[in-house]
């Protein structure tokens, strides 16, 4: 049931624009996320991962000019699965990180649910 992909995890949402956020934690309760932390820089996202444990996260590829690879390194070394989110078509993606999901922005409550459903397979 979808409405539970995400009961009782806690997802990291990597987001610089609040209104993208505001809508991604709606889509996140609708599938019964019990936690979404947010971060809007590298700098929040690094010192979240620090001090907290994801079950997931989702990764805006550029926050402010910043690319989100150095967050992206830090879950890699924790085993955290994430997928990452752009509005740009033309975003290259780093070699080691072309394996990885890709939402392209605008995006359905339905294809954040299908990549969602591939980082937690049943």
């Amino acid at each position: 049931m979808l409405a539970d992909l995400l009961s009782g995890r806690n997802i990291l949402v990597v987001e610089d624009e609040m209104l993208i956020m505001m809508m991604i934690e709606s889509m996140l309760a609708d599938l019964g996320c019990e936690q979404v932390t947010a971060a809007a820089t590298v700098s929040q996202a690094i010192d979240l991962i620090g001090r907290m444990d994801f079950d997931a996260a989702m990764l805006d590829m550029n926050l402010d000019g910043q690319a989100s690879y150095e967050v992206a390194d830090r879950l890699a070394q924790r085993g955290v699965p994430f997928m990452f989110s752009t509005g740009s078509s033309e975003q290259d993606i780093r070699p080691e990180y072309r394996d990885r999901p890709v939402l392209r922005k605008p995006f359905s409550e339905h294809e954040l649910t299908a990549i969602f459903s591939s980082l937690f397979p049943r």
